[in-house]
Order: structure tokens, then C-alpha cells, then sequence
């Protein structure tokens, strides 16, 4: 295709088309687009964790009524780690629930929520947290930055739950703190992906697992209409266009 000149992707992580393409095309992601409807998948998989729903849809098919003590996000701390815009959306699902919610993205800086951490706060912040929920691009920077000494800082019993990319977490290291039973997981994504039968992620406790299913609601369609309706019309006019990742190069 000789003649292309913008990519656009309907989704907000663009690591899997970054080595496809030519330095003279334009790349846009679709930030904003799934923010909400991964930040409710986010929200779900959270509290049907802590709340043991996993277990509750399993006794149902058993016929077993099973009472018990589950983890509130009432009281809690949550740790959000990649704050950009689908990070505060995950946040402003979080605020009614009575948490005390921590930030941390690529840089230091102040949100209208309040600080946000630089990962270098990471080692001071895992310790305290009863959630950590991913939301990082996958980059160089970013692949198994959840690895076996990021899990180990976490405190016992803390849920991770990843939204960001499959690599992001190193599985090896999830797998053996969640077969001890110390970690509990909630991944809407995983490595590999998709997640063959037989892996020992579908069987591991305290482990729940969604198909990459996060961004794709019925929200999903008119927000990508509308963005591809505003694109083309910047495109035809000559406008900067909206979300870019790679730019063209200055004109020689």
C-alpha cells in the first residue's frame, strides 16, 4: 500500500501494528473510545473477585449453599498503575465504593484527583495496596513490569487485575504466587493469548479470567463512529488529527 498515509486503530494499545509500519504513516490510536467500557469491565472483575462470585456461580451449578467473610472495596486501597485516560475513568468507578485510590503513570504530576506517582514510588506503594489494577500501554519499558519482585511486594491476599496487555504481567511469576495462595488474580487479558486449553492459568486459585472481552460493549460502535466521522473530516480539511502516536516527519 504505497500510497497510505494514515493508520487509524480502533483500539488505545497500538503495540501490535508499531513494527508493520513505514516511518511516513500517521498512526492513531482510539483513546477515549473504550475508556468506559474498560473501565466498567475493570470495576467487574474487580469486585467479582474480592466478592467471590467465581465460587458463588460454581456452588449454583452444585446445588450448594456456601456462606462466608469476602473482602469489601469498602476501606480499601487501590492502586492504579498507568494513569491516562482509561486509569481516571477506572477512578471515578472506584469513588463511590468508600476506597482510598493511589495513582501511578509514566511520570510524577498532579490529576484533579490528586498526586500521581512515579513508578519509582512503585516499591513503597505495593506494600499497602489490596488491589493493583494495570492499565500501561505495552511497551519495552512495560513488558513484565509485574514480575516475580513487583508480586512479591504486593501484601498477602491483594488481588492484582490486569487490563493492559497479557505481557505486562510475567506469567511464570503470577502462576507460582497464585498456586501458594497468596495472590489472586483477575486478567482480562493473558499471555499468551488466547489462552490455550490446558494452560494452568485456567485452573490456578483465586485466579478469574475474561476473553479480552473489556472494550467490546455496545458503547463500542457509535463511539468508533464517531471517531472515525471526526478523523475523516479533520483529514479532508488539513487538521491535525486526533490521538496520534507516530507523526509524519517535518517536511525537508
Amino acid at each position: 500500500m504505497p500510497r497510505l498515509r494514515v493508520v487509524q486503530a480502533l483500539s488505545a494499545g497500538v503495540d501490535y501494528l508499531l513494527p508493520h509500519l513505514r516511518q511516513d504513516v500517521v498512526l492513531c490510536n482510539a483513546r477515549g473510545v473504550h475508556d468506559d467500557s474498560t473501565a466498567e469491565m475493570a470495576l467487574t472483575l474487580t469486585l467479582a473477585a474480592l466478592r467471590g462470585v467465581p465460587d458463588f456461580v460454581r456452588n449454583q451449578a452444585m446445588g450448594r449453599w456456601q456462606e462466608g467473610v469476602r473482602p469489601s472495596l469498602f476501606g480499601a486501597t487501590v492502586l492504579i498503575v498507568g494513569y491516562g485516560s482509561i486509569g481516571a475513568a477506572v477512578e471515578e468507578r472506584l469513588r463511590p465504593f468508600g476506597c482510598e485510590v493511589e495513582r501511578v503513570a509514566g511520570r510524577a504530576r498532579w490529576s484533579r484527583r490528586g498526586p500521581v506517582h512515579s513508578p519509582a514510588s512503585l516499591g513503597d506503594l505495593l506494600p499497602k495496596a489490596d488491589v493493583v489494577i494495570l492499565s500501561v500501554p505495552l511497551t519495552a519499558g512495560t513488558r513484565h513490569l509485574a514480575d516475580a519482585g513487583f508480586l512479591a511486594a504486593m501484601k498477602d491476599g491483594s488481588l492484582v487485575v490486569n487490563m493492559a496487555r497479557g505481557p505486562v504481567v510475567d506469567t511464570e511469576a503470577l502462576l507460582a504466587e497464585a498456586q501458594r495462595g497468596r495472590l489472586r488474580a483477575a486478567l482480562d487479558v493473558t499471555d499468551p493469548e488466547p489462552l490455550p486449553a490446558g494452560h494452568p492459568l485456567w485452573t490456578a486459585p483465586g485466579v478469574l479470567i475474561s476473553p479480552h472481552a473489556g472494550a467490546f460493549t455496545s458503547a463500542f460502535l457509535p463511539q468508533v463512529k464517531q471517531l472515525l466521522s471526526a478523523q475523516l473530516h479533520r483529514y479532508a480539511d488539513g487538521q491535525e488529527l486526533l490521538n496520534t502516536v507516530v507523526p509524519l516527519p517535518a517536511a525537508s
